[in-house]
């Protein structure tokens, strides 16, 4: 639990008393906790002798349990055990899910997203390489075994414009079991996923953004009648003598050529 509040920090608050609250027979005790801190979701750990080394994984929907999953610790490794350099604190993780396994039962994809939801911290719309520091790794095995590692990334020179990645395990490292399910249905699975219109990405048209983040803007105008704009009346704006003679030759020629056309047509 003090590794998980590590790696969440500084989005999580820590409940140190020793309460007997048992979340799958009677889950009011933890939906009161959590809606009195103002919390989402919840790890809750515990150990009995029927179910030793417990750690619960659920969420929160309208101040009632949405998802809930029990995992069994069979193997632990802290972070105070590999004595490595650890990645900072407001690190984003990247998660990586291995395995066939996560997308072939409705139990297991509703873990993973329970997961993401865990693990993953702000949403972001792009990275740099840079970036990229701590990973998480997520594997499924055939006997649907959890294995939780964590990693971090070194980027080494490779003599390439791409540099050479290495991976340092940095803890913690867990084998889970599954023991106990309790998943919402489809319906309120659905209505608790629904984002309201304000908070939904609409594409703009005729928007684009540069890479210093300006925002242009196109804009579609229809002919321009120059000639008819009303313009304010200066000196400078005035034609000429020259420029009003050649529009009196102009309309005589325009004027005798309409005659002229006139006569012939008469002929």
């Amino acid at each position: 639990m003090k590794d998980m509040q590590q790696l969440k920090k500084p989005l999580v608050k820590v409940l140190n008393r020793n309460n007997d609250i048992t979340p799958f027979e009677d889950p009011t005790s933890l939906e009161f906790l959590t809606q009195k801190n103002d919390c989402a979701m919840f790890a809750f750990g515990s150990t009995s002798k029927k179910r030793p080394n417990n750690i619960v994984l659920g969420r929160i929907y309208e101040n009632e349990i949405l998802d809930m999953v029990e995992l069994g610790i069979k193997r632990y490794m802290a972070m105070s055990e590999f004595k490595t350099e650890k990645i900072g604190t407001c690190v984003k993780p990247c998660l990586v899910f291995n395995g066939p396994k996560w997308s072939q039962s409705e139990e297991l994809r509703r873990l993973k997203n329970l997961l993401i939801d865990a693990f993953q911290k702000d949403k972001v719309e792009a990275i740099r390489l840079q970036g990229i520091e701590h990973v998480m790794s997520f594997t499924c095995t055939e006997d649907l075994n959890i294995l939780l590692r964590s990693y971090k990334i070194l980027l080494k020179k490779s003599g390439q414009r791409t540099p050479r990645i290495e991976l340092v395990e940095i803890g913690p490292s867990a084998d889970f079991s599954i023991r106990r399910t309790k998943i919402a249905s489809e319906d309120l699975y659905k209505q608790a996923r629904k984002q309201p219109k304000q908070l939904k990405v609409t594409k703009k048209k005729n928007i684009t953004h540069d890479e210093l983040g300006n925002t242009h803007g196109r804009i579609h105008l229809g002919k321009q009648e120059l000639g008819k704009i009303q313009t304010r009346r200066v000196k400078g704006l005035k034609k000429s003598p020259e420029e009003k003679k050649a529009d009196r030759q102009k309309k005589k020629d325009l004027m005798k050529a309409a005659a002229q056309e006139l006569l012939t047509n008469n002929e």
